[in-house]
């Protein structure tokens, strides 16, 4: 299982400890929640510590960003070092043109979707991307507990995946706990994206190292 530990959760004022650890594990990427306080009801942090976490960490960075026009940063997020730029379908008017410009860019595309939007809302652009984003909470806020429904959902996903011959990967954010992991794992999900569960726990090397090995995916099949 590929493994994004969310820096949402971290402890900002070590955060380069918290990037530390992750390095030492088993994680295979660092997701980076940014948030605007318009499109979600929250403000996170920005590019500065983007670029800054990018700087001390061997792994990819996974940017999330919950914000209104991400088409507007794409050159942004890639001067940060970013490996992956995530965006939400609702927040998107031209998504086909956003994920070509990601492209351009350098930078492989994701795509996110709410928890009230359905899966189908991709079938037109599924086999230009490289991973979709289920949110399990609602999006905003850290430590919000597990959707149920997104587990069907993960299985709609796979479906499409498979019916239209997509490489993306299906990657789960919100309330990923060890029982919830397993949940998505078996449910087909490729990537967890875990904040709380990891850097609130008192060994958070092991807590990533169990959501690991749930399965034999790698970042590596994806590239």
């Amino acid at each position: 299982m590929i493994v994004a530990p969310s820096l949402l959760a971290a402890d900002f004022a070590n955060l380069a400890d918290s990037v530390a650890m992750v390095d030492r594990s088993e994680a295979a990427m660092v997701h980076c929640d940014v948030m605007d306080g318009v499109f979600v009801p929250n403000i996170s942090f920005g590019f500065p510590v983007i670029e800054a976490v990018s700087r001390i960490t061997a792994k990819p960075l996974d940017v999330h960003l919950m914000i209104t026009d991400p088409a507007r940063y794409v050159n942004r997020v890639r001067d940060c070092g970013a490996y992956m730029m995530n965006v939400h379908v609702e927040a998107c008017t031209h998504l086909h043109r956003t994920i070509e410009s990601i492209h351009q860019a350098g930078m492989k595309a994701a795509v996110t979707l709410n928890p009230a939007t359905p899966v189908m809302s991709l079938c037109e652009i599924i086999s230009d991307l490289d991973m979709v984003l289920l949110m399990s909470v609602d999006p905003g806020f850290g430590g919000q507990s597990f959707i149920p429904a997104t587990i069907n959902k993960i299985r709609r996903l796979r479906a499409l995946i498979c019916e239209t011959g997509s490489k993306a990967m299906i990657e789960v954010d919100g309330g990923i706990n060890a029982d919830t992991a397993r949940m998505c794992a078996d449910a087909g999900a490729d990537v967890l994206v875990a904040g709380s569960a990891v850097f609130k726990a008192a060994d958070p090397c092991a807590v990533i190292a169990d959501m690991a090995h749930l399965n034999d995916i790698t970042l590596a099949d994806f590239a």
